[in-house]
């Protein structure tokens, strides 16, 4: 039997980073297997389907390593409509679901209860199907339904607490419930990857795929990702989307090296691993049934571990897209034409070392190719105090004596300017830093200051210090 797993996302909004990891999941298990990955997109929502949010799916799995022409498919739920439902008349047919004409309220008149189930009214009158009437499965009264998951054991289900449920609707069209199955089935899928949230949503499908007369597939339901407060990924309140993590700066191996950690852990005392030895340890029955706390400083450092082990060709290559505005990143704070190649070729080791994510990139380097720099409005009050502007003046006039403008010469000229001034170096040198970068924290000063040149670094120098008068 040839392994044939599935994942299966809506259109409906961006990528989620759970569905990443499911498709990650699915996709290594298939590899290992010998077997076939699916691209499935659910798309019979036709009132929040975008085409655009097909294409930001299959871009996303393209950054995160499941190429277009890897894989199978895409193929499309809307395109089975039929199957869908030929297997609900099967089923009406055969006696495994009826007719109801039941609204909500009238549920709720019966029971007494907003909250109790449907209470199986029409499962003896023979009600025809006709405009309005939804199909319902006739759920077993008695016995239990057992699934048999590879992370979760084997949940048992009473089949008296499984209320009878809708597979299609009152104008005929299925729901998820039956169209995921039937979908399944058309496409041979042999193995179930999903996440835990499904679980309730488990006995019934399997109960569908009983009645249809076909074996299940197996099971395996991976643990729901939770927030800092252990509530489940939202949309509505976290930062779910992976393309906002993309364009952040975040690289692909560090994405998919953190999502497989969520419910799983290589061998030995380590987590940043090469995704070769993700692909040969990775084990369905070894995740964790529980919750998987997504952890975006955690994700942060490893991306910085990630990016300091880039060769620097590669660096300076990943961060084209934020040097240049390229794609969906937005434009930096300079014209194309004062971008200077060299000079940022020449500070890329020194920023490499600093970064978390490739965006930061942009706040780093700008004063290299600003006429003037961006001034940190609270910066510059916190440092030019008190003594400031004579400290420039010391420094201007030394800078000016230099013969040699490099980093060593400058550093020594400033040690000793604030040597007679009684300060260290730390001291000396923030008013230096914010009068030519416009910020108290960046690149190594006496560096940046070498590659941007004498008389750029004077001119700056000299503008602060008027500014001070």
């Amino acid at each position: 039997m040839t392994v044939r797993v599935r994942f299966a996302p809506s259109p409906t909004g961006m990528f989620h980073v759970g569905g990443a990891r499911s498709a990650l999941q699915n996709w290594i298990y298939a590899k290992q297997q010998g077997g076939v990955f699916v691209l499935r997109i659910e798309d019979t929502d036709a009132a929040r389907n975008k085409p655009e949010w097909t294409e930001g799916i299959l871009s996303a799995l393209d950054w995160i390593g499941i190429s277009r022409g890897t894989y199978e498919g895409p193929h499309f739920q809307s395109e089975n409509a039929g199957e869908h439902r030929a297997a609900a008349a099967r089923l009406y047919e055969s006696g495994r679901a009826y007719y109801c004409d039941c609204t909500r309220e009238d549920v709720q008149a019966r029971t007494g209860s907003q909250y109790q189930g449907y209470d199986g009214y029409h499962r003896d009158r023979n009600l025809g199907p006709g405009v309005g009437h939804a199909l319902r499965f006739r759920t077993p009264d008695e016995g239990t339904t057992v699934v048999v998951d590879l992370i979760r054991g084997e949940p048992t289900f009473e089949n008296r607490l499984i209320e009878d449920f809708v597979i299609a609707r009152g104008d005929g069209s299925p729901v998820f419930l039956l169209a995921n199955v039937v979908d399944d089935m058309t496409m041979g899928i042999t193995h179930v990857i999903r996440a835990e949230e499904h679980l309730p949503n488990t006995p019934k499908q399997q109960l569908l795929w009983d009645a249809l007369g076909v074996k299940p597939p197996v099971w395996a339901h991976v643990p729901v990702v939770v927030n800092e407060k252990r509530q489940k990924l939202s949309k509505r309140r976290d930062k779910v989307a992976l393309e906002a993590y993309r364009d952040e700066g975040y690289l692909a191996g560090a994405m998919r090296n953190y999502l497989m950690l969520l419910g799983w852990a290589p061998s030995g005392d380590r987590e940043i691993v090469p995704w070769s030895v993700i692909e040969d340890e990775f084990r369905l029955d070894e995740v964790n049934p529980s919750s998987a706390f997504f952890d975006e400083k955690k994700l942060r450092a490893f991306n910085g571990e990630y990016i300091r082990a880039l060769p620097v060709a590669e660096f300076i290559d990943a961060c084209q897209p934020w040097l240049t505005g390229t794609g969906t990143i937005a434009p930096p704070p300079w014209q194309p034409e004062e971008f200077d190649a060299e000079a940022f070729a020449a500070v890329a080791p020194l920023a490499q070392t600093r970064l978390a994510v490739l965006s930061e990139i942009v706040p780093n380097v700008d004063f290299l190719f600003l006429a003037s720099p961006l001034i940190d409005e609270a910066a510059w009050t916190k440092t030019m105090k008190d003594g400031s502007a004579e400290l420039l003046d010391d420094a201007i006039a030394a800078f000016e004596a230099l013969e040699a403008w490099d980093a060593d010469s400058l550093k020594s000229t400033l040690e000793a300017v604030g040597a007679e001034r009684g300060l260290k170096l730390g001291k000396t040198q923030a008013p230096v830093r914010v009068a030519v970068t416009g910020r108290t924290v960046g690149l190594p000063l006496f560096e940046s200051l070498e590659v941007l040149g004498r008389e750029r670094t004077l001119t700056r120098m000299r503008a602060a210090r008027l500014r001070l008068v």
